[in-house]
């Protein structure tokens, strides 16, 4: 790798359009670090981490102080560059995502280069709570061309049986549900869960327990009628090889911002087909950066619905000439080439810094 030039971090936040209600919070805007790579010949390449604690250990403020000291580091880093991201991504994956994947696009990385147009599927997220809201919200989710639709569960046990059956009378087999509880189910309450569910319609159902609980998880598997899948409990390939040795979910749920390199991501979503799984990818809390570089491995890679809609939940772009969203796919042109758009980094910037060669400006 040539030695850079300088690496410039950005620590934003990003404001959402429609608040997004998880499990363990209400999120109201994305907390994103964004950081670019330029080479001596001005060539450049970025890269992106939204923290969302709960989806990783990482919290923004920690995630911010290990970005720029690791800027300051890689700047006179040299070859040592991705040995030093690789370190950093033991314990801060996501934050090490956005320079590994800005090195990755600095280097032309083959796998952001489409050799065709592709149209990349994507989930539709169901806001509606009760079956009067859903007879309004359904209709536009199935006009804008959605065929898979995700159904958060994970509050009230009671209620998310309910809230399932309603979405299934509702959905009427128009499109197929997937169904998310984000870690928020004791063993005891996800059996319930599973017990009440009518299969009909259902692709699957996404961690019901704790990350670290496989035993929870794994009993819960053993009650349910449907797939299951693991999300939060996948970070890398030890997490794949245990997840098929413990027979613990039909599915597998990626996230770039887990995996530190777009090389990384690409050869866990071929192991998880090795082991007899079905990979599924994407992050709904992440912006068109991050979610642009999952829908290019999603064209090659993945044959469902993918999950990285983030870019539609915020309020303005970051990506100047913006992804494409047209009948329920995210659409990318061969040879796209996105730009930064400097007017969004600046009205949601928290603070920028720009590093070059020992030297902090």
């Amino acid at each position: 790798m040539q030695a850079l030039d300088s690496i410039v971090v950005h620590r934003l936040r990003v404001p959402l359009t429609v608040r997004y209600k998880l499990a363990f919070g209400l999120v109201e805007d994305f907390d994103t670090i964004i950081v670019e790579v330029i080479d001596r010949d001005g060539r450049s390449g970025f890269g992106e981490a939204t923290i969302l604690t709960g989806y990783t250990d990482e919290t923004i403020g920690d995630s911010w102080r290990t970005t720029l000291e690791l800027a300051l580091e890689l700047a006179a880093a040299g070859d040592r560059a991705q040995q030093r991201i690789a370190e950093v991504g033991v314990k801060f994956p996501f934050t090490a995502t956005a320079f590994g994947t800005a090195l990755e696009m600095l280097s032309g990385s083959p796998l952001l280069d489409l050799a065709a147009d592709a149209a990349v599927p994507l989930v539709g997220l169901l806001n509606a709570k009760d079956e009067g809201a859903m007879e309004a919200e359904v209709p536009r989710l199935l006009e804008a061309g959605y065929r898979t639709i995700k159904v958060k569960v994970g509050f009230d046990v009671a209620e998310d049986i309910a809230l399932v059956a309603a979405a299934q009378k509702v959905v009427l087999g128009r499109a197929t549900l997937r169904l998310d509880a984000n870690q928020a189910y004791t063993v005891d309450q996800g059996i319930r869960f599973v017990k009440a569910l009518d299969p009909d319609g259902i692709e699957l159902f996404e961690q019901p327990c704790a990350a670290g609980d496989w035993g929870a998880h794994l009993a819960v598997v053993r009650a349910a009628g449907v797939p299951m899948m693991l999300d939060e409990s996948i970070y890398g390939l030890a997490d794949i090889d245990r997840a098929a040795r413990l027979e613990a979910a039909t599915y597998l749920k990626l996230k770039l911002m887990k995996l530190v390199t777009l090389n990384a991501l690409s050869k866990a979503i071929d192991r998880i087909r090795e082991l007899g799984m079905k990979p599924v990818l994407g992050n709904g809390v992440a912006c068109d950066p991050g979610c642009w570089m999952e829908g290019c491995i999603a064209a090659r890679q993945i044959d469902n619905a993918g999950e990285m809609n983030g870019f539609l939940k915020a309020r303005s772009p970051l990506i100047e000439n913006g992804l494409v969203f047209r009948n329920g796919a995210m659409h990318i042109k061969r040879g796209f080439a996105p730009r930064l758009d400097r007017s969004a980094l600046a009205a949601f910037a928290i603070e920028s810094r720009s590093f070059s060669g020992a030297k902090r400006t």
